[in-house]
This record gives C-alpha cells, structure tokens and sequence, in this order.
C-alpha cells in the first residue's frame, strides 16, 4: 500500500510540473536580433508561391482561418514568430494588420532542424 501511495504521488507531482508553463525568460536565450523581413501566410506562399500587394486581402483572410503568418527575409528564409513562454500562442493578431508589408521585426532568433524562430518582442513598418 505505501509503495501504491509513494507511485500515485510521484505521478501527481510529475503531473504538476508538466503542466506548469515555462516562461521564456527560464530558459537561454539569443541576443536579440532585428530583421527585415515581409509578412506573408505560410500555406498560399509555400503551397504555390503567392505573394505581394495583390495578394494580401488573400493573406488577411488566411490568417483569421488560422493559417499561419511568417516572415520571408530578405535572403529568401522563413522565420516562424513566437510569442514568450510556452505553450507559445499564434502571433497572427500582431501580425495581420502589417500583411505583405516589409517590416523590422526584433527578438531573439533560435534554430532547430533547419526551422528559424524568432520571439517577436518589436515589429514595425519597415522604414520607420
């Protein structure tokens, strides 16, 4: 019985500490960065490379769907924003109103299997 007792509090402990969020400033992070990037929908561009002015109502509409919005560098690579802490939440709500627009965007940047990240911390027309 105390063996059962000893498990059934191990789980509840690990349980707890699963479920508790990780903030980010728990964890290393990157000097941040700023880059100048344009915001697109990841699935249109990907899917079959649409882009630009005439394609941001398009975009707009993707990322109240849920699509995604990313940013396409200057050198051609996809950085895929986060918020702080995990779980991570969509950035489409800080995004959507600079859709197809060339920005300056600031935080640090992580990479992993080839994906790029950066923790948007300041995002601003580009320009200004």
């Amino acid at each position: 019985m105390k063996s059962k007792a000893l498990t059934l509090a191990a789980v509840a402990a690990a349980g707890v500490l699963i479920a508790s969020p990780v903030q980010a400033q728990d964890m290393e992070m990157p000097k941040a960065q700023t880059i100048s990037a344009k915001v697109i929908d990841m699935a249109c561009y990907i899917n079959a490379g649409l882009t630009g002015d005439d394609h941001k109502m398009c975009t707009e509409v993707c990322a109240k769907a849920g699509v995604p919005l990313v940013f396409l560098t200057d050198d051609g690579g996809i950085l895929l924003p986060t918020g702080m802490g995990m779980p991570s939440t969509s950035q489409n709500d800080k995004l959507i109103e600079f859709s197809e627009q060339k920005v300056s965007v600031t935080g640090p940047v992580m990479e992993r299997a080839g994906a790029r990240t950066i923790i948007v911390q300041k995002i601003e027309k580009a320009g200004y």
